[in-house]
């Protein structure tokens, strides 16, 4: 097959997966780097990624994405990051920053964990209208800034 200009001789590799599949996306800043890291998001997890940006996207328009160690980060400018996901063997974990403050009270955290809140999000557990309602209180909180 002939080269065309432009075209690479090496196809792209494919992101690292991590311990319990989570993509080795390096750090960057903007929505190509948290796509990276959908799109390499193994088995069903790729689509709930593709549903909690969408989620997000959609009520926080003006939301600041981020990949920081490994996982998509979302902020609003100068009010810090409100919300991050992660992906593990059987679910992905949400991570709110002021978790405590949201009501209900997202399940996942202990002392030692302070104000970030979680939840675990198995394959066929996902209660969509309560994840946008978590999503739109902590959009309005102040977030952390690392």
């Amino acid at each position: 097959m002939a080269r065309t200009q432009g075209q690479s001789t090496e196809a792209k590799a494919a992101p690292v997966l991590l311990s319990g599949g989570n993509p080795q996306i390096a750090k960057g800043d903007g929505d190509a780097p948290v796509q990276a890291y959908i799109a390499a998001m193994p088995d069903w997890k790729r689509g709930l990624g593709e549903r909690l940006d969408a989620l997000i996207v959609g009520n926080v328009p003006d939301v600041r994405k981020a990949v920081r160690w490994n996982s998509p980060f979302y902020g609003i400018e100068g009010q810090g990051w409100f919300a991050s996901f992660h992906v593990f063997t059987h679910y992905v974990e949400m991570t709110f920053f002021s978790g405590i403050s949201l009501q209900p009270i997202p399940p996942g955290g202990t002392a030692k964990s302070k104000d970030v809140r979680w939840i675990d999000i198995r394959e066929d557990r996902f209660e969509e209208a309560q994840m946008a309602e978590w999503i739109k209180q902590a959009a309005a909180l102040p977030g952390w800034t690392p």
